[in-house]
């Protein structure tokens, strides 16, 4: 008789100690699906805080009456650029006339064939900068071309001359000239242009052309000024003025407004931000019998209490000169479906007939004491500052717990893995073991069916 085994000597599954494992294994998978829907609840809570900083970034550029308000140009654009400082400048409206233009003093020296292979001989240019200084410059046989020339004077970029080598465009057999100017421009720029003294030169180098210099005339308001640029400066408080084209006799406006449309597109963009934040809380709150809150913030009371303090700076009243005022009295409402609108026609209308009336409920006004009173924008600037404050404020506390539980949960994961580690291990050496053992076992049974094989009967023996 005998002994049968199975597959392995024992007769157990070749995988039994996986098999073991995978069911050891089933709390830590429940473990890493509980650490992914905390995860999902985190990746949640960080776009609800993007969000809200959206908000605080719009809240930044129009903290105060002059950050909100956005002022426009209306002008000849073919006679004048015009940038303003909308912190400085106010609205107005101011005439101009632009009698000539600042030039700087510049000279064209007499025609050569070629640029680079001209010879005007070797010496020296002499000349008088408008403070009086008297420069000169040497001119060697190595640099005794136009090019050369050039390259000497802008060599010393203190010298307040540039040279530039230049194609007049006439056809003619010398087209090549030295163009020769001043940095600045205006009447206190006025320079005394080099006298050549050269010896043993092939080409005879002189100035043929010469412009002085001269300052800006411009009438403002009918009232003649001279400036030595062509940028004015403070002419306007808060407007810095490019002349781009003389045209004396003709008059011009420069208007100076508020911009209404500007600042609608700021207050509804700021809307826009709001309701972004009350879509994301409505969205998470909209639950069924099918809504999963193990990974969503459904029902979560930090988009309640979110959402109340939003509608609470709404709805709060502000100190203006016209009494108690509200957000909403700018045409802003919430709808049915819990968005705000902004009824654009009503606010524009509000901005063109009283300005202050609208900066004062968005900014507040300055009272008696010198003190600010809160307007809408600080009201909503002190609650989203306030939630997302770290590390006591209501996302970040929110951010924070989710951060701990997905340590925990880590360090949970971590242990267990250590834990059925060693475990595995300990099934391979007993599964070892029992598999030496059983082969032993094996191998005396299959000893003993040989030795009852090999006995001889004894009777027969006998015969």
């Amino acid at each position: 008789m005998s002994i049968s085994f199975g597959s392995i000597n024992t007769g157990l599954p070749k995988d039994i100690v996986k098999q073991i494992m995978k069911a050891e294994r089933i709390p830590l998978q429940n473990m890493e699906k509980r650490k992914g829907n905390v995860e999902a609840k985190k990746t949640l809570v960080e776009e609800l805080i993007s969000l809200v900083n959206g908000v605080q970034g719009d809240i930044a550029k129009n903290s105060n009456s002059r950050s909100l308000r956005e002022l426009k140009v209306d002008t000849n654009e073919s006679l004048v650029g015009v940038a303003l400082d909308k912190n400085v400048a106010e609205p107005g409206n101011y005439q101009l006339e632009i009698v000539q233009l600042a030039q700087k003093s510049s000279a064209m020296s007499s025609g050569f064939e070629d640029r680079t292979d001209s010879y005007v001989g070797v010496g020296y240019i002499q000349y008088t900068l408008p403070n009086g200084e008297n420069k000169e410059i040497y001119i060697d046989s190595n640099n005794s071309s136009l090019d050369g020339i050039a390259k000497l004077i802008n060599k010393d970029t203190n010298n307040g001359l540039r040279a530039t080598v230049i194609n007049d465009g006439s056809g003619s057999e010398n087209p090549w000239r030295l163009l020769l100017s001043l940095d600045k421009t205006g009447d206190e720029n006025l320079a005394e242009f080099p006298y050549f003294y050269f010896v043993d030169g092939e080409d005879d180098l002189y100035l043929e052309f010469e412009r002085k210099a001269q300052d800006a005339k411009v009438k403002i308001d009918g009232f003649e000024i001279e400036v030595g640029e062509n940028q004015l400066k403070d002419m306007i408080p808060g407007a810095t003025i490019d002349l781009k084209k003389a045209k004396p006799g003709e008059e011009f406006s420069i208007k100076i407004s508020e911009d209404t449309e500007k600042i609608t597109e700021k207050i509804s963009g700021l809307v826009e931000k709001l309701n972004a934040i009350l879509a994301f809380i409505k969205k998470q709150n909209t639950l069924d019998e099918k809504s999963d809150t193990s990974k969503t913030l459904g029902g979560d009371l930090v988009l309640q209490n979110l959402e109340s303090r939003i509608r609470g700076a709404i709805f709060k009243g502000i100190k203006t000169d016209k009494g108690i005022k509200r957000f909403g009295d700018l045409g802003v409402a919430f709808q049915r479906d819990g968005q705000l609108a902004l009824d654009e026609k009503k606010f524009n209308a509000m901005l063109a007939n009283d300005y202050n009336s609208v900066s004062q409920i968005l900014t507040g006004k300055f009272q008696e004491d010198g003190t600010k009173s809160d307007g809408f924008i600080d009201i909503l600037d002190n609650t989203v500052t306030s939630v997302l404050r770290y590390p006591d404020g209501l996302l970040q506390s929110r951010r924070r717990s989710l951060n701990s539980n997905i340590e925990q949960i880590d360090r949970r994961i971590a242990q267990r893995e250590r834990i059925l580690q060693q475990k595995e291990k300990n099934l391979k050496d007993k599964f070892a073991r029992l598999e030496s053992t059983i082969s032993e076992i094996k191998s005396q049974g299959a000893g003993i069916s040989a030795l009852g094989a090999a006995a001889t009967n004894p009777v027969q023996q006998l015969g």
